[in-house]
């Protein structure tokens, strides 16, 4: 398979990773009772239009990115992709700090208690990466199978 095409492949897997996380984190949410979602982390930060619809594309564009840097480092697999996700994870939570700061849900009061600090929206957020991980390297598990 050309470099190409397994960089395509691991953004549309990223997407596809993205779009099922995005299905399952609301149930996620719910049954730790909260209402952090990242469409919505993402989606009121947007200055204009729906939340919903901003939030998911940013989301999609992130995902896709992500699968697509993912693919071109020459990773794949569902280890590769587990322990990628979680790499991201643990980078990326700290600047839960900064949205706690400015994000209007914060500041409005609908997060309630400081997302740094939230053993819930840590949870949630470990759990939406491990499957976001799987998900991206069951899309891209076996993608150079055909250069051999």
């Amino acid at each position: 398979m050309s470099r190409r095409r397994r960089i395509l492949r691991g953004a549309l897997a990223g997407a596809a990773a993205t779009t099922v996380w995005s299905i399952a984190e609301v149930p996620v949410a719910r049954a730790l009772g909260h209402r952090f979602t990242d469409t919505r982390l993402l989606g009121r930060m947007a200055p204009v239009g729906p939340w919903q619809v901003a939030g998911l594309a940013i989301h999609l564009v992130n995902g896709a990115a992500f699968g697509a840097a993912f693919a071109a480092l020459g990773r794949r697999g569902v280890r590769d992709g587990v322990a990628a996700a979680g790499v991201e994870f643990t980078v990326t939570w700290p600047g839960m700090a900064l949205m706690d700061r400015i994000h209007p849900d914060r500041r409005d009061g609908t997060w309630a208690r400081p997302l740094l600090t939230d053993p819930r929206v840590f949870g949630q957020e470990a759990v939406m990466h491990l499957l976001f991980g799987v998900v991206l390297g069951l899309g891209t598990a076996g993608s150079d199978s055909a250069e051999k």
